[in-house]
């Protein structure tokens, strides 16, 4: 077996001078990007994140509803601003990204959080394959795949400039499992697994160990998108909830301040050997046979 002189083997980078003081976890002043951070687990993430000392950037569709959470932000002490955008658009998004860079200079992290489903890309208990929509297939394909990699291609440049940034894309449990129903949106998700394996080897190979790609993949949380689904109007759950129920260990649906301490791990210097990864946080869901 060859041996290595000292001078041939490489060693990891000092972790002094780290952005934001001595901790490995720390975030302060890190600029934070959240496409459809309007969203019911966006906000949770955006409000934490600024409690955490970050600087976020929400983007999104919904001026109002950004405003508002910008404004709860900035009343904890926090700094948020909002920009409105379309995650299709890559005139739009580097737009943003071009105001973001002339009001802080850089861009730490981007959390592709936008997505979506639509009923015709989804196949009901009385319907079969044959009624699904190919348009609104495509369209969710789309919105939630395409909508993923332009931001990506927008962002990645002042990271790429900078030396350093972190993406964290949102997958979903329904890229680990066929799950009945969400045809469209289970191809999409799974596609954002393989395009966050593909980029993470993309960069680190391209443009050094300091751009990390991973993504994080929810189990199930109420949010506005699927709430009809999982429960009626009186809160209980719908069949579609109890089967969810049965299937997670905890016995219960996630909360969506439960995703902040993994996403505050994977855009920290706490993760700067992990990349390609898909963080599951899902209750047990993932794990659980029979």
């Amino acid at each position: 077996m060859e041996n290595k002189t000292t001078s041939q083997i490489q060693t990891a980078p000092s972790l002094t001078g780290r952005a934001g003081g001595g901790s490995l976890f720390s975030i302060t002043d890190n600029v934070v990007v959240i496409t459809g951070g309007t969203g019911v687990l966006g906000r949770a993430i955006a409000k934490y994140l600024a409690a955490e000392g970050a600087k976020v950037v929400i983007l999104g569709r919904k001026k109002e509803v950004g405003d508002a959470i910008v404004a709860d932000i900035v009343a904890d002490g926090g700094e948020a601003c909002f920009l409105e955008t379309d995650v299709m658009s890559q005139e739009k998004l580097q737009q943003n990204c071009d105001d973001i860079l002339a009001k802080y200079g850089r861009v730490d992290a981007l959390l592709n959080a936008a997505g979506g489903n639509m009923p015709g890309a989804t196949i009901a208990p009385d319907k079969t394959f044959f009624d699904l929509d190919p348009a609104q297939f495509q369209t969710v394909l789309n919105l939630n795949l395409t909508g993923t990699v332009i931001p990506t291609q927008v962002f990645l440049k002042p990271m790429v400039e900078q030396g350093k940034g972190a993406i964290v894309n949102f997958s979903s449990m329904a890229a680990f499992r066929p799950m009945t129903r969400v045809c469209g949106y289970a191809a999409a998700k799974a596609g954002i697994s393989n395009f966050t394996a593909y980029m993470a080897t993309e960069c680190a190979k391209k443009f050094g160990e300091g751009i990390r790609v991973n993504a994080i993949a929810p189990g199930f949380f109420i949010t506005e998108q699927n709430r009809s689904l999982l429960t009626n109007p009186d809160g209980s759950y719908t069949q579609r909830g109890q089967d969810v129920i049965r299937q997670t260990p905890f016995g219960r649906m996630g909360d969506p301040e439960e995703l902040c301490g993994t996403i505050h791990y994977l855009i920290s210097d706490a993760s700067r050997f992990v990349t390609g990864t898909v963080a599951v946080v899902d209750g047990g869901f993932n794990a659980f046979a029979m």
